[in-house]
């Protein structure tokens, strides 16, 4: 298989994100199979859409193009099934506004508390149509938010093999143990060292 416009034999893995805290998490789990990660901040257009496939697939097409590397996005989402999937694809947005106590006050009185975590990673090179590899968490969303590690939403989600915990009540290396993000790196990881 030629290699040109993908990733060197050295495999080094090209992660667009300007997200630090994704990208060492990103970075433990693609170390486990001889994968370096290098962060790469690419400034790129931010589709407005209800599939976070669509939105990678996007974001790691238009990177590839501006580098002219190989690349990999990481898109995910939170879907609390109490509020119809909300805040879904909406989720960075959304943190951004009204944040975990925002979640809270919307899931105030609601014993309904099921949600998961989806997460969608896109490879995608200057020569290539983007490929995606998928992660998903199920669990709950809990009464209040708990622990300092992690991001995003992680005080407030307690995955459902945790044992009550929330992801940011954990270190990375237990995180990455249940995370979609983590489930969804490891099948790239997995295709890209058996295809290169």
């Amino acid at each position: 298989m030629k290699s040109k416009g993908r990733f060197p034999r050295g495999r080094v893995a090209f992660f667009v994100t300007s997200n630090i805290h994704k990208f060492n998490e990103a970075r433990q789990v693609l170390a486990k199979y001889k994968v370096a990660a290098a962060m790469l901040k690419i400034e790129t257009t931010e589709i407005q859409d209800d599939n976070i496939e669509k939105i990678a697939k996007a974001t790691a097409t238009e990177a590839a193009k501006k580098c002219s590397l190989p690349v990999i996005v990481e898109d995910a989402g939170l879907f609390i099934e109490a509020l119809n999937g909300f805040p879904g694809p909406y989720s960075s947005y959304v943190y951004r506004t009204i944040g975990t106590k925002g979640i809270l006050k919307l899931m105030k009185n609601t014993k309904k508390r099921n949600a998961h975590f989806q997460s969608a990673v896109a490879f995608c090179s200057p020569e290539e149509p983007p490929r995606c590899f998928h992660g998903r968490t199920e669990g709950k969303i809990s009464l209040e938010a708990r622990g300092n590690l992690g991001f995003g939403f992680d005080p407030v989600f307690e995955p459902s093999a945790s044992h009550g915990k929330t992801f940011a009540e954990m270190i990375m290396i237990e995180k990455n143990k249940h995370s979609h993000r983590a489930e969804a790196l490891r099948k790239f990881v997995r295709w890209y060292t058996s295809t290169f």
